[in-house]
């Protein structure tokens, strides 16, 4: 008898037990691959998405929060700044190479309506790569009523090229908050898999002379989006905004380091969540531990028999070391699967969200030494029932017990 065939059949007797066994193992498999991944791949992805730009100017307040705010369109502007400030950042070409006003405030069924300028949409977002309208729409005219939609929110709110809608004041939906004008969709976006498919665009007069908005606001602009000419004219620029004492009104936050300072300001979620993942893959190594000790006692004249049979006691202790490692590979293959399935869910999670995708399938470190080590973990495991097993004695077990 082969320590295949040994196995196989230790693993039909309890069939029960190694299931549990090696679900547990593959939840936690499946949880620390994930957990992993989706760090990794959010941090590069949300890092990497900036619209083209390198900063962004605005009132001074938390940097973070201006980033977002600027660039992912989430949460809200620390407050506002005068068009002036624009107009002043955008003639100093020697630091400045691209300055874009954006400003923000109103909403169609909970999709952001931004007000910007035709500039933005000649940037490159990515290298060689711009924001384009889909035929047979085009760019809206920045003295009419008009709008071009990101591709996603067209999706989601069912709206298409001659469509008219009417905005919602503020960020939040509020059906009592309607304004009482018309803009109609003359473009949609090609899908650029940025926060960019997320929103409305419209000219930005349309959105400072939205009837009911502040008179006094007219003038003011949420925040300004930054290219620099160079790394360090740009590095030297926002030192000089954010720590004058003279200036206090207004702030420059770089885009790449917010983002990642954002992300570790969660590491302790991470290390956490990793954490429990490891307690569970414990949990399920003394699972196979106690499944195979457990099973000792009503093996010992299996064991016994085989000895007799000729079988050595290498032979023995190998098919227990192989039935926890079978075990414990079953795990790690359903790991596979949930990991599948949980890094799936959370990339439309994000992307529905935040407009940022991130690749399910992409490959990662994790993906080859999470199931090596709990392979080995559960190979482990095996081994104090394997030198139970190891140390039967024949002559005392050969014997059926009464």
């Amino acid at each position: 008898m082969t320590l295949w065939l040994i196995v196989r059949k230790s693993l039909r007797q309890h069939l029960l037990s190694t299931v549990i066994t090696a679900v547990s193992i593959g939840l936690a498999t499946g949880l620390l691959m994930s957990i992993v991944a989706v760090k990794d791949q959010s941090m590069r992805a949300f890092t990497n998405v900036s619209g083209g730009f390198d900063a962004v100017m605005g009132s001074r307040g938390s940097k973070l929060s201006l980033v977002l705010f600027s660039i992912f369109h989430m949460d809200k502007a620390p407050g506002t700044l005068p068009w002036k400030e624009y107009e002043d950042i955008k003639s100093d070409t020697n630091r400045i190479k691209t300055a874009v006003p954006i400003v923000v405030g109103d909403n169609f069924k909970g999709f952001r309506i931004v007000g910007t300028v035709h500039e933005l949409f000649d940037v490159e977002y990515q290298q060689g790569r711009r924001h384009a309208v889909q035929e047979p729409g085009r760019m809206f005219k920045d003295n009419l009523q008009e709008a071009v939609i990101g591709g996603h929110a067209a999706r989601r709110l069912g709206l298409k090229l001659g469509d008219v809608f009417q905005p919602y004041h503020g960020l939040d939906y509020n059906p009592a908050s309607k304004h009482e004008v018309d803009y109609v969709i003359v473009g949609i976006l090609e899908s650029s898999n940025t926060p960019a498919d997320h929103v409305i665009w419209i000219p930005i007069k349309g959105l400072q002379n939205m009837p009911g908005h502040d008179l006094g606001k007219k003038t003011e602009v949420s925040a300004i989006l930054l290219q620099f000419n160079s790394k360090l004219k740009g590095a030297r620029l926002a030192d000089e905004v954010n720590n004058s004492n003279e200036i206090r009104d207004k702030t420059i936050a770089m885009i790449a380091p917010e983002v990642t300072n954002f992300f570790l300001r969660f590491e302790w979620l991470r290390i956490v969540l990793s954490m429990m993942a490891v307690l569970v893959a414990l949990v399920g190594a003394g699972g196979i531990l106690a499944s195979l000790h457990n099973t000792m006692n009503e093996r010992r004249r299996e064991f016994a028999i085989l000895r007799a049979l000729g079988a050595r006691r290498g032979t023995v202790f190998g098919a227990i070391i192989l039935e926890s490692s079978t075990i414990a590979t079953l795990g790690v293959t359903i790991g596979f699967a949930f990991y599948a399935g949980f890094i799936a869910l959370s990339a439309h999670y994000i992307a529905d969200m935040t407009g940022v995708v991130i690749n399910p399938m992409e490959p990662n470190a994790v993906m080859a030494l999470a199931p090596v080590g709990i392979v080995a973990l559960g190979t482990l495991a095996g081994i104090l029932p394997a030198m139970k097993a190891y140390r039967t004695d024949v002559a005392e077990n050969l014997i059926p017990q009464t």
